[in-house]
């Protein structure tokens, strides 16, 4: 098929949809503004120590499964997934933490000892989630999913179940607040308060301890250099070091995209960056396409901040959890050290281990002190708060990146990675994965999908490549 595809951006979702055009025969170049694919989930080194750049653990085996077995690979070979057992900890200022393992019986035993009865309300709680959660996965691997494939589902019950926010579904399990407050922590980890999160992130802890938590031999990052690889041998080009600054239209269809030095015609487009291809991407011809209105309710969607992340280099102490959370007042919300060592002793260099640490900073918190408060914000952090310090017995600072920095060095819209999964956003504001507005341009990324996961940006990539695909009257 002489069929030729431009993808703006090397992410998960913009390599699983190359991978999937190439192997259906479209000619398919990636522009990657970067020098290496991978995006937010590639990695980095520091003194010798590998590191994971963005997500930290796999929650959803299954969806990784099925999107990277549409392009031909088997994950659980190609990347050696590692279950972990015991998958996280919060820590409070006062008490002591809170383990969630992946053993349904050994969390809840754990509950049981210091709330009497807890262990049979959190057992009907993870019961009842893990049913809602394998009615509703079917629904992640649909582009748009309709009334029609709810009911196939089975998943109409499911409806008032969506449309409830985080904190009421967790309230209604009767369980301790010390207990809510732990299995509500990822949704403080991306910056938002329970009341604020949409239900599905109640599934957590049941994909848990049902589908296990996982991390591939090496981190996150070799599912990016997986999929780099396979786009090479499938025929995909890369053009690195190489931004897109404007898709070109025509009464409102693409024709291209336009880099620095030239412009490549293309029959379809497909986008990574999210919202930036509608805000600050299209030329005038497109922009006319989208509309004032809808661009300007695009720009008001609430923006997640990647945060602050210092890169360690750790000796002594600390076994335990792979995740240990961090629980505080707001407006400091939580913190979160990853302990990479605790599933592969081999990352040891002369008696150090890599280990990272996350402090979330809301996006109009870091947008409204800049980069000076930002600085100041990590070096709070690092100096003043001595609980992870105390994990250890010494300590090295190998890096740090403030939210400007992620967004200076992966060219992020606003310095943020996409809208806040909100209730609002997850119903009724994620971004097609072909575009209603502008002929023949697609989108990929979480922006698209439920939520931040890896999984979701890779079973994005495969959707939107089958939008392309349908358009071209090409059976899948």
């Amino acid at each position: 098929m002489d069929f030729r595809v431009v993808i703006i951006g090397g992410g998960i979702g913009g390599l699983t949809a190359a991978i999937r055009l190439a192997r259906q025969g479209c000619r398919v170049t990636v522009l990657e503004s970067r020098d290496a694919a991978g995006g937010l989930a590639s990695g980095l080194s520091a003194e010798g120590f590998a590191f994971d750049g963005g997500p930290y653990v796999l929650l959803d085996r299954p969806g990784l499964q099925w999107a990277l077995g549409r392009l031909g690979i088997d994950a659980d070979i190609e990347l050696g997934l590692r279950r972990i057992s015991h998958v996280y900890e919060v820590g409070f200022d006062s008490g002591p933490p809170i383990s969630i393992h992946d053993s349904l019986e050994q969390t809840a035993a754990a509950f049981e000892s210091r709330w009497p009865g807890s262990a049979a309300r959190y057992e009907r709680f993870i019961r009842s989630t893990a049913a809602i959660y394998g009615r509703l996965q079917p629904m992640q691997w649909r582009s748009r999913p309709g009334v029609a494939d709810v009911v196939r589902a089975g998943a109409l019950r499911d409806l008032p179940f969506l449309i409830r926010s985080l904190d009421s579904v967790l309230k209604s399990s009767g369980l301790p607040e010390p207990i809510l407050q732990t299995l509500g922590i990822w949704t403080h980890v991306a910056g938002q308060q329970p009341r604020e999160a949409p239900s599905p992130l109640a599934l957590v802890p049941a994909a848990i301890h049902r589908m296990g938590a996982y991390c591939p031999a090496g981190g996150i990052a070799m599912i990016p250099r997986l999929l780099a690889r396979v786009a090479t041998e499938v025929g995909v080009s890369f053009r690195f070091g190489e931004a897109a600054h404007r898709i070109r239209c025509r009464n409102g269809i693409v024709t291209g995209v336009e880099t620095g030095d030239e412009t490549l015609p293309a029959e379809a487009v497909v986008s990574n960056v999210g919202l930036a291809t509608y805000l600050d991407l299209l030329d005038e011809d497109g922009q006319r396409a989208v509309g004032n209105r809808r661009r300007r309710s695009l720009a008001a969607l609430p923006l997640q901040s990647p945060g602050a992340c210092v890169y360690l280099a750790v000796r002594g102490r600390s076994p335990g959890p792979y995740l240990r959370f961090r629980l505080r007042p707001e407006p400091d919300g939580c913190r979160l050290l990853v302990l990479p060592g605790v599933l592969d002793p081999s990352l040891e260099r002369d008696g150090w281990f890599p280990a990272r640490l996350i402090a979330p900073m809301k996006h109009v918190r870091a947008e409204s002190e800049g980069e000076a408060g930002q600085r100041g914000f990590v070096e709070k952090v690092v100096e003043k708060e001595r609980w992870w310090r105390e994990l250890f017995d010494d300590v090295r600072i190998l890096g740090v990146r403030s939210p400007a920095d992620w967004g200076r060095q992966f060219k992020l819209h606003r310095n943020s990675m996409n809208p806040v999964m909100t209730s609002r956003f997850m119903l009724t504001g994620r971004l097609a994965h072909r575009s209603p507005w502008v002929g023949h341009l697609y989108v990929v990324g979480s922006a698209t999908h439920p939520g931040q996961w890896v999984s979701f940006s890779a079973v994005s990539g495969n959707l939107a490549a089958d939008r392309v695909l349908a358009d071209r009257g090409v059976d899948r």
